[in-house]
């Protein structure tokens, strides 16, 4: 058996880690340490997945760009490097998140399916109304939601070259109709818009804090530009800037206003037209994450940015009025101004919250370019340093510990995921990179021009060459981060069979077939995409939560809690809803229901905690803290034991 974290590291502060860091002579001038065979074959030990092939409905035609205006061809490859998305969930309603939704770049499809090697309960189809963009445009992520408030799943999909739209299921007789391309009513997230958005990104969160999940659209390049418009004659621009560019397209927030269900479902979003500045509003957004950071009851945004500096936000909303304040880091003397939170000038592309340290709050871990021998940036691990309550006044409470850790270098990098693939009670976490394969490597072009004159970049005509062919590291795996026992993470995809060369863009995680550990699948650009089923060969115990709402007309007062997975129509995830554990022998976990964070993947809507040696019939004491559909904080306390449980809330006691 591979040695066991002991219970005193899950209570490891930062300052501890920014100590281990020294003493194994980390940092961003230091040589990388290694890791013998030995401990990188125990690591190893304690995992096994099985993978298997994403589902495809129309046969492939070869396509590996997308039409791009005249002026962008000898960029197309550039211009057509986002689009691939994969999100797990539980569409069909049979209590299990063992649904995919995929946005598929080499056929243009969304495409609904049951996860590979899960029982056939409807056959694969493709959503309908996407020749709407006629060519000139693709979708770019997929969301599961449950956007009119009838308790059933439908569907978001976001484009580039189009507004989103929304897939409600259809409803009869208290029933939803069979999975099938007519079970959805389709309609514009803006009724009657022709507006072209090139959306990169998208979640579910309560933003306004009133107990209905909104909508966060994190746009990308310039709207209305007719990117993918061959004939256009019209002049296109790209980003003003490779470190501080401040000319995307807008970011927006939509507010829940209302829904109704049935035959001819529909639901009505209303944009907070003030949410941002224009600055803020217009950075080049290519991956987007909510949390309650704070554990205030508001979910907090991380906007992680392409060309500039990411921004976090403390979220000061109340009902029907979105206030989000930026926080950012401290500097001292020794650190550049790129490792202070919301200072930086790299290239955000991914983001994911998990408790590191212990300490029962989220960190995060964000994706960005730290390719060997060319844009060697860094990607950040910002560990909390517990004071809080700082972020009420501006200051973020966080430390970047990737260096530290293990985690601050891999290659170009994009969506990241925690995750206790061992159910040990130390988070994993993986990461998905590479932007472009070929055979003509282009970084040497590349490096120089990123550090070139930024007055000239918007120009396309200046950009060096990069079409089909070319490439811009391609041929790196994606990591798969595993803690030894002294707390530094270390890359072991190659050990478990993980280390192909995919180009990889979202990763989505889920119990699929309920068994207690964690699946997952990865989309690739341009490729073929991936689900790994978990077969771990002795996992530890979990406590895995349904945090729901019943719908309007079927809720009650008091929290119901019962063993098992939820039902048809019983309700939806209470998406910003925090869960935290205390174990009995000391430790904390916490959890939350996640609506959609990261670059194009997204997790499952449930709570997943390992717990490591835990006897079966151990009590756990779990806290929730949620909004109700009123908008006011509420609590509740339950004590469970391992395993899968049910929780409706109910009113709950006042927060």
């Amino acid at each position: 058996m591979s040695e066991t974290i002991p219970p005193e590291h899950y209570r490891t502060n930062p300052a501890r880690l920014t100590a281990l860091g020294a003493l194994l002579g980390l940092g961003a001038l230091s040589t990388m340490p290694g890791v013998s065979d030995t401990t990188r074959d125990d690591l190893a030990a304690r995992f096994q997945f099985e993978r298997f092939e994403l589902p495809l409905v129309t046969p492939l035609d070869g396509r590996d760009v997308h039409e791009v205006h005249p002026d962008l061809r000898h960029i197309s490859a550039w211009v057509s490097a986002v689009g691939s998305s994969v999100t797990l969930a539980d569409i069909d309603g049979d209590g299990l998140s063992n649904d995919v939704c995929v946005s598929e770049p080499r056929t243009g499809a969304v495409i609904v399916a049951p996860a590979p090697g899960t029982p056939d309960r409807f056959e694969a189809f493709e959503l309908p109304d996407q020749d709407h963009l006629d060519g000139r445009g693709a979708a770019t992520t997929c969301l599961v939601g449950d956007f009119n408030e009838d308790g059933h799943a439908d569907l978001a999909v976001a484009y580039f070259g189009h507004t989103p739209l929304l897939f409600l299921r259809k409803v009869q007789g208290g029933r939803p109709a069979e999975l099938a391309p007519d079970a959805f009513a389709s309609q514009q997230l803006i009724p009657g818009s022709e507006a072209r958005w090139y959306t990169a990104t998208a979640l579910l969160a309560d933003i306004d804090a009133d107990g209905h999940a909104d909508l966060l659209i994190g746009n990308y390049f310039i709207e209305e530009s007719n990117l993918y418009d061959p004939s256009s004659s019209n002049p296109v621009e790209l980003q003003d800037s490779f470190s501080h560019a401040l000319n995307g397209g807008r970011n927006r927030v939509f507010l829940w206003s209302e829904g109704r269900g049935g035959a001819s479902p529909g639901a009505t979003f209303v944009e907070a037209e003030h949410a941002f500045t224009e600055d803020e509003a217009r950075g080049w957004t290519l991956a987007a994450g909510a949390a309650d950071l704070d554990k205030d009851g508001k979910v907090d945004l991380y906007i992680a940015n392409d060309y500039g500096p990411d921004t976090v936000f403390h979220n000061d909303s109340e009902p029907g009025r979105v206030s989000l304040t930026p926080v950012f880091g401290r500097r001292d003397a020794v650190t550049p101004p790129s490792k202070v939170m919301g200072r930086d000038s790299f290239k955000g592309m991914g983001v994911d919250f998990g408790d590191v340290n212990g300490d029962g709050y989220f960190d995060i871990f964000v994706s960005n370019i730290a390719a060997e021998w060319a844009l060697q940036e860094s990607h950040y691990l910002w560990v909390s340093t517990g004071d809080m309550a700082d972020m009420a006044s501006g200051l973020a409470p966080y430390e970047d510990l990737g260096e530290d850790l293990g985690v601050g270098h891999s290659d170009w990098g994009w969506g990241t995921r925690f995750g206790d693939f061992d159910n040990d009670g130390v988070l994993e976490a993986i990461q998905a990179t590479g932007f472009r394969q070929g055979s003509i490597n282009k970084w040497p072009e590349l490096a120089e021009f990123a550090i070139g004159n930024d007055l000239l970049v918007h120009r396309p005509e200046v950009w060096p060459r990069v079409i089909p062919g070319d490439e811009i590291s391609g041929h790196e795996p994606n990591p798969f981060y595993v803690r030894d026992a002294s707390g530094r993470y270390w890359d072991i995809a190659d050990e478990l069979g993980l280390a192909g060369d995919d180009v990889s863009r979202g990763i989505a995680t889920g119990d699929v077939d309920g068994d207690g550990d964690l699946d997952w699948a990865i989309s690739n650009q341009w490729d073929r995409s991936w689900f790994f089923r978990n077969d771990a060969p002795d996992p530890g115990g979990y406590l895995g939560l349904h945090i729901i709402r019943a719908p309007t007309e079927r809720a009650r007062p008091e929290t119901r809690v019962r063993g098992g997975h939820p039902s048809v129509g019983e309700g939806w995830p209470a998406f910003g809803a925090v869960a935290t554990a205390h174990l009995p022998d000391g430790r904390t976990l916490v959890g939350h229901i996640d609506g959609g964070s990261g670059h194009t993947g997204a997790r499952s809507p449930e709570l997943h905690l390992g717990l490591g040696e835990l006897p079966a019939d151990s009590e756990i004491e779990v806290e929730l803290l949620w909004r109700d559909r009123g908008g006011a904080l509420r609590e509740e306390t339950l004590t469970l034991h391992p395993g899968w449980h049910t929780v409706v809330l109910g009113a709950g006691r006042a927060g």
